[in-house]
């Protein structure tokens, strides 16, 4: 549920707090129009450095997936061909709170995507490609609910485990957390990739752990 959408008369004061910090903001409408037509002629002006990006393997109807990789983030933009307009696209960006050793490692996900191209299975498959290609994904600070929806389903066919991040440090919370513990700003899930499991996360990123792992 969206802030806007929030009846103020319906939680206490310190449950808003908490939902204001943890739901992603979005942009409006008109905004997130004028930013995909603009990525959109980009895409398509000879000379630009987003044109002629090369194409992902990922099986869409209707759809091609373009990469670029800028700085250590990776972006792929959806292009609709019958319509030829950007149906919208999905960074994995480096987070400012990880240390080095972390970054090697971790990629935070944010995807925006024009409302006629939601709920069609776009950023499952992209996060999918991701996963597949043997990388990991942490959650930033806030997510909107249909970005957390998504992530629990991927959590049927990838590990996911919870952790606390705060001072450059990971620390280990386990596959399950208590709601109060679920939305605490420090706290983050993170969808391990294929051939990673909570051992190999661990040791690369320097985890905390609270006791032994089984």
């Amino acid at each position: 549920m969206y802030p806007s959408l929030i009846n103020p008369f319906t939680f206490p004061p310190w449950l808003l707090r908490i939902l204001e910090l943890r739901i992603d903001v979005q942009l409006p409408q008109p905004d997130l129009e004028r930013e995909l037509d603009t990525l959109n002629r980009r895409l398509r002006q000879p000379g630009d450095i987003l044109y002629d990006l090369p194409l992902l393997d990922i099986d869409l109807p209707g759809l091609v997936f373009r990469y670029r990789e800028a700085d250590g983030e990776h972006y792929i933009y959806v292009e609709d061909l019958q319509r030829q307009c950007l149906a919208g696209y999905t960074v994995f960006n480096r987070l400012i709170e990880l240390n080095r050793r972390q970054d090697r490692y971790l990629r935070a996900p944010h995807s925006k995507y024009d409302p006629a191209y939601q709920r069609r299975g776009i950023a499952s498959a992209i996060y999918r490609w991701w996963l597949d290609a043997g990388n990991c994904l942490l959650s930033g600070a806030r997510q909107s609910p249909a970005a957390h929806a998504l992530w629990q389903s991927l959590s049927q066919r990838y590990a996911l485990i919870y952790v606390d991040l705060r001072d450059k440090t990971l620390s280990y919370l386990g596959p399950e957390v208590s709601n109060q513990t679920r939305e605490e700003l420090h706290t983050r899930m993170i969808l391990a990739g294929k051939n990673w499991d909570t051992g190999r996360l661990v040791e690369s990123t320097g985890m905390i752990m609270p006791f032994d792992l089984p």
